[in-house]
């Protein structure tokens, strides 16, 4: 069976390399023929734990291959998986261009019947579009069948999550491309949902906005503590004994980022509007979300009441450990207002800092240790919870600091440890230290 997999982002290069990791022949197609050379060498462009190896072993042994020929990648191939992005667009919704650009070229160089899997996260009712879209656009006389095969990697642990997946989701309008599609699996001996594919394409989303808003409501329930006098750590710690709750996404911070939660919360709510419903719950929780992320510096203003002049330590800059991505991070909108203010913000990230240079190349000063951010600061700022920052002592913010405050959005610290330390130190849903 020939599988080609239609773009090299997260969703397609993760996709293509662990299929050929349980014995597929792939192929990756993607426009840009310095990021064909790059993975043909073993380099993802993408930063994701254990990707480089999987590329590298499985182009050496011939399972692997990428190329910009998509006509000829297409032609033959019995297997198309479309993994571009969906991008939000202003109003929310998804922007799918790139999944009909890849839709159009494989219905105008198809030559035998094929399977074409939409990977990308659409909104619902886009897989029944793009095979009408495929069929009207048909050059030769071929048998075409689209399914629904959602993913649910998570940034950072994305080849873990597509080899070990808690489950495949697959929607189908024939027995075909379930049989198709089972067979594709068959190696990774996890479980398979089959639906059709409107209800697959809900399972995607609901999925996400689900834990996206056991996030909000963790982190409104810890800026209610912080009112009272509770410690939301205690909190969730008593709640994950109920199976029915669990220990996962009750973790208080300032909030989710990256490309899955922000862009499908709204993409998901922005389709309700279209039907004349409001998803309530969603809606709050991007709401929630969105004030979060300044939940600190309301903190920092209050404390300090003058920014300007004071030297910042930022520690983090992506959106969660494990990735070079910025999507939505909290940071970002933080430094803006932080330069607002007339704050000198020096940062440090093990991996984000090249991508932070392109939105801040000089309004902010980088460094390669988070020591050297802490030095002679005012205060400091943990907006991404990396374990090269979990591992710093608090004891080092006093040596370094001019002032040790500590405004941590992560909670990497224990309080019994601010304590000891003599470090000033706010939290997200726990007592001032």
């Amino acid at each position: 069976m020939k599988i080609v997999v239609a773009g090299t982002g997260y969703v397609g290069l993760v996709t293509g390399a662990c299929l050929s990791e349980v014995g597929h022949s792939v192929t990756c197609v993607d426009i840009d023929e310095r990021k064909v050379e790059m993975m043909k060498n073993g380099i993802s462009p993408i930063y994701e734990p254990g990707l480089d190896e999987l590329l590298k072993k499985n182009h050496d042994i011939g399972r692997l291959d990428f190329t910009t020929d998509y006509k000829n990648a297409y032609k033959d191939a019995d297997v198309i998986f479309i993994g571009v992005g969906t991008p939000e667009k202003e109003d929310g919704s998804a922007n799918l261009d790139y999944v009909y650009i890849v839709a159009k070229q494989i219905a105008e160089n198809i030559e035998k019947d094929c399977l074409v899997v939409v990977k990308s996260t659409v909104p619902i009712g886009t897989n029944d579009e793009v095979e009408s879209f495929i069929k009207e656009n048909l050059k030769n006389d071929v048998r075409i069948d689209v399914a629904s095969n959602p993913e649910f990697l998570a940034q950072g642990t994305a080849v873990k999550d597509t080899l070990h997946a808690s489950r495949i989701a697959i929607g189908v309008e024939s027995k075909r491309a379930e049989e198709i599609l089972r067979e594709v699996y068959e190696r990774f001996n996890q479980p398979i949902v089959v639906t059709n594919r409107r209800s697959c394409e809900m399972i995607k989303y609901a999925s996400n906005d689900f834990l996206a808003l056991k996030i909000s409501f963790i982190n409104e329930i810890a800026n209610l503590c912080e009112l009272v006098g509770a410690n939301i750590e205690d909190v969730a710690h008593g709640m994950s004994y109920d199976s029915r709750i669990g220990d996962k996404f009750l973790k208080a911070g300032i909030g989710y980022g990256g490309s899955c939660f922000p862009k499908d919360t709204k993409a998901l709510h922005w389709l309700a509007d279209g039907h004349g419903y409001e998803l309530k719950t969603v809606k709050a929780t991007i709401d929630v979300n969105e004030n979060q992320k300044f939940r600190l510096m309301k903190k920092a203003k209050q404390r300090f009441k003058i920014l300007r002049g004071l030297k910042v330590a930022v520690l983090g800059l992506t959106f969660k450990p494990g990735t070079d991505d910025l999507r939505e991070a909290a940071s970002i909108p933080n430094v803006k207002l932080l330069l607002e203010e007339g704050a000198e913000v020096v940062a440090y990230d093990p991996v984000g800092t090249e991508n932070f240079k392109k939105l801040f190349p000089t309004q902010i000063s980088y460094v390669s240790q988070p020591e050297d951010a802490l030095r002679d600061a005012d205060l400091a700022f943990i907006f991404t919870e990396w374990k090269e920052i979990r591992e710093i002592s608090l004891d080092r913010y006093k040596e370094l600091m001019k002032k040790p405050v500590v405004f941590d959005g992560r909670n990497c610290y224990e309080l019994d440890e601010a304590k000891l330390s003599g470090v000033e130190y706010h939290s997200v849903g726990r007592p001032i230290v």
